[in-house]
């Protein structure tokens, strides 16, 4: 005898009303993995799980989520969608093994970045005092943020110039210059600022915007809140970006696509392009070093940047401030400031974000040729009067909430560090060429 199913329990133990939508979005998102946006498909799929469901589970029995993930798995695979099933199979790994490193404190960042890098990092900050929070306040109370800001914005553009030379050094050799990194490390300001040096030694530079090639929204797979994920590498028209590539190397004029954001919608065929022999292609992407995104560019036409905020600094906890969290509140102050976006959805997007990095972005970080280090120790005063509010609220709105435990925790972690912050009120202390210029408005640079 059948029943309805209402209500399933969580890992956590929590008991949540059941939402068969969460199925059919994990369903879809592993379509979109092997190349296929059939969401009718995905559909149709979650009503034979939610039937079985109802046709074998006890009256007033509740489900957990690892009973229902095992029934998705046996009806992928008796409706012979074995290729399907294999990458639903492979996402539900992918996240258990996130959960047992949250579980273990284990840090799949710092494994990836070389520890020479985050040494010289360190080093750098114990030098300049800004090695802990209570450093920096020491420094501020002392009327040196000005310095701070000064040192700090040497340290980045260092790191700038030596990407630069790098490039240089192989100019014979390299036609596209990638600038990879995860959200809100800088990517954008990086490129412009990379692409200033090398037209100085004479190098042609072309930008080749990869966010024209989303696919249409209506074409995304979303999250088991409904949000729409742009941060998967597959959102993205990698085997065009592929074409279009090759056949600008060989000279040749392509017509990119044009993608508009208000709407969700992309105009192929839009514009003309063309480089010249000498003219170097930049690509600015999350997904830079992904391999399918260049796969046929031979390795030596390449030079790969990774950019990440390696901030080196022990907050209130005598732990290393996250970088994830710096790039969290530079994202909500963007997404505020230049695309109207309210900065509470960008905390409950936040696991999106997050989980596509540890899958799509950080695996690939030994593949750079070079890293660079945006983080800018000046941002946390700045950003403390910006976010700080807004940050204790969210705190308190999601504490206990079992649908937004991770927000939860974010807000909780981010409002305790910028509590410890001294604020600087006055932000026209940074310069309009900053880096962070980028996130809260005023640069001098067109985005």
């Amino acid at each position: 005898m059948s029943h309805k199913i209402e209500q399933v329990i969580k890992r956590s133990g929590a008991v949540v009303p059941f939402n068969p939508e969460r199925i059919v979005n994990a369903i879809y998102r592993a379509l979109v993995a092997i190349g296929e946006r059939d969401r009718a498909l995905a559909e149709e799929m979650t009503e034979q799980v939610v039937a079985i469901l109802a046709e074998t589970l006890p009256p007033g029995r509740i489900p957990s989520v690892e009973e229902i993930q095992d029934t998705v798995e046996a009806v992928l695979i008796e409706n012979g969608h074995v290729k399907l099933a294999k990458a639903y199979i492979l996402y539900r790994d992918e996240r258990a093994r996130g959960r047992a490193e949250k579980t273990t404190g284990s840090h799949r960042t710092s494994g990836n970045i070389p520890y020479r890098k985050i040494w010289h990092v360190l080093s750098w900050a114990v030098d300049h005092d800004l090695n802990t929070v209570d450093r920096l306040n020491a420094r501020i109370a002392r009327g040196e943020l000005p310095q701070i800001i000064s040192e700090s914005d040497a340290a980045y553009e260092e790191d700038v110039t030596a990407a630069a030379d790098l490039v240089l050094e192989r100019r014979d050799d390299v036609r596209v210059v990638i600038i990879a990194g995860p959200s809100s490390s800088g990517k954008t300001t990086t490129t412009i600022k990379l692409g200033q040096k090398l037209e100085r030694e004479g190098l042609g530079l072309v930008a080749l915007n990869v966010d024209n090639y989303f696919f249409d929204l209506a074409m995304h797979p979303r999250d088991e809140y409904g949000d729409y994920d742009f941060e998967t590498p597959q959102a993205l028209d990698l085997p065009l970006i592929n074409e279009h590539v090759d056949h600008l190397i060989r000279g040749e004029e392509v017509l990119t696509p044009s993608y508009d954001f208000k709407t969700g919608t992309r105009r192929l065929e839009a514009t003309p392009m063309r480089i010249e022999p000498t003219d170097i292609i930049l690509i600015d992407s999350l997904h830079g070093l992904y391999g399918p995104m260049t796969e046929g560019i031979p390795g030596e036409r390449k030079c790969k940047l990774y950019i990440e905020t390696l901030l080196q600094m022990k907050g209130p906890d005598g732990k290393f401030i996250r970088w994830t969290d710096l790039r969290l509140m530079r994202r909500m102050l963007r997404d505020a400031v230049f695309r109207s976006y309210d900065p509470q959805r960008t905390l409950e997007h936040w696991h999106y974000v997050r989980g596509s990095e540890l899958r799509n972005i950080i695996p690939y970080i030994g593949t750079a040729d070079y890293i660079i280090n945006s983080a800018l120790p000046y941002e946390l005063p700045i950003v403390r009067p910006k976010l700080i509010a807004d940050f204790e609220k969210w705190a308190g709105q999601y504490k206990g909430d079992p649908h937004r435990h991770d927000a939860f925790l974010r807000a909780e972690r981010v409002h305790q560090l910028l509590k410890a912050v001294t604020p600087a009120l006055d932000d026209s202390v940074v310069p309009s060429d900053s880096l962070l210029r980028e996130f809260i408005g005023g640069s001098r640079y067109e985005y």
